[in-house]
């Protein structure tokens, strides 16, 4: 049998078709940067867009049920061949599937004019295609490890689904945006939890002796279950003081957790650096989720969730899309100055959003943290189109 390697090499398509990181990280990284810059004068009603949504809405729905999928599905549609040994999705059936993801953008933005029913059938269709793709690998590998990462996909997918009928039905009380945050924060700390740690111990084992980053153990699923918890319950009672306790458990243990991976030892080299950064929005967003449920007057309920979206989420994607980009294409793995640029504008979207969840110059503070983001992916897009969009020497 063919391995990927040779499957990639041998197949005469498009260089963008050949593999999935390539569509799904150019043209995510694209949408968060134009869904953003389309977002401000949305919000000023200066832009007026045919969707179903209101601004704030369509703003939320298309970063975690729009951008977060796309960048899902170029990690896992990556990483899922290595782990099974399965040949990756090229070519045609590739296409289908980024088309889909295309079909959802367009649908959820002419809304009004299709219809709501119709936009949500046509947005919820890519994750459920993807949940199938990545279900059939894994399957297939019979490895039952990594069904793990498919629980993130189909909540992701429940998510996305209460979101749409809370638009359908007038509803509004932001279940499915809990839903699809707590979906890509348990997803963060699954993945970050394997490659954060992995990716340090390598480029640490070539720098001679010091710590090391703790392997995977019963402390880590600890963790894992203590955040679970917190974020089921916040789910479901966002406001009470229970889920301010436990949000605070989980705070202090995602701490200890990053404190085991050694990344105070990773500042000589930003792209391994970058992953101990964007995790720690993990531990933050846990942390202003109980203050803003404790202490509202200080800190706006909101902060958890720009501290996970906008710091955990933005953050940590990008790290993950500059180094799988940089390394499924034969380059070195070391982050260039472009590419630090793009961690400082990341960077400092993160901090002035969580700023302004203090209720400190707010308005300054959410138009900076904006044009970062923007600056940021707009960063990546102009860097690597060159690296995703040609074919690999």
């Amino acid at each position: 049998m063919a391995t990927s390697a040779a499957q990639i090499r041998a197949f005469n398509g498009p260089a963008l078709l050949s593999y999935g990181f390539r569509p799904f990280f150019l043209f995510g990284a694209l949408w968060a940067a134009l869904a953003v810059a389309l977002w401000l004068p949305m919000l000023s009603r200066h832009l007026i867009v045919p969707s179903a949504f209101g601004p704030i809405e369509w703003h939320v729905h298309e970063l975690i049920y729009g951008y977060v999928p796309a960048i899902v599905a170029g990690f896992l549609l990556t990483a899922v061949p290595n782990w099974t040994g399965r040949l990756p999705l090229v070519g045609t059936r590739l296409l289908a599937l980024f088309l889909t993801w295309i079909a959802g953008r367009v649908a959820v933005f002419s809304s009004l004019w299709i219809g709501v029913a119709i936009a949500a059938a046509i947005d919820l269709s890519f994750l459920a295609l993807l949940g199938s793709v990545i279900a059939r690998e894994i399957v297939a590998s019979k490895d039952a490890r990594n069904l793990k990462v498919l629980a993130g996909v189909a909540l992701l997918l429940v998510g996305n689904a209460a979101f749409h009928l809370e638009t359908i039905a007038g509803i509004g009380n932001g279940l499915g945006t809990r839903l699809g945050i707590a979906a890509t924060v348990l997803l963060i700390m699954l993945i970050g939890g394997r490659i954060v740690p992995s990716f340090t111990r390598n480029w640490l084992a070539r720098r001679g002796a010091g710590r090391l980053p703790v392997p995977f153990n019963r402390f880590d699923v600890i963790v894992m279950v203590t955040s679970g918890v917190s974020l089921a319950i916040w789910v479901m009672v966002p406001h009470g003081e229970p889920t301010a306790l436990i949000a605070l458990a989980a705070f202090g243990l995602n701490g200890v957790r990053l404190w085991r991976w050694a990344g105070e030892r990773t500042t000589a080299e930003p792209l391994v650096l970058i992953l101990h950064l964007a995790y720690a929005f993990v531990p933050i967003g846990f942390l202003l989720l109980a203050m803003g449920i404790m202490a509202p007057e200080i800190v706006a309920p909101s902060g958890a969730l720009h501290g996970w979206t906008a710091g955990a989420v933005g953050v940590m994607t990008l790290a993950v899309m500059t180094r799988a980009s940089l390394g499924h294409t034969g380059q070195p793995l070391t982050a260039t100055r472009p590419i630090q640029l793009i961690y400082v504008a990341a960077l400092v979207a993160a901090v002035a959003r969580i700023v302004a969840a203090f209720h400190l110059l707010r308005e300054p503070m959410l138009y900076l943290s904006a044009t970062a983001w923007v600056i940021a992916f707009t960063g990546f897009v102009i860097v690597y189109a060159p690296l995703l969009a040609r074919r690999q020497a």
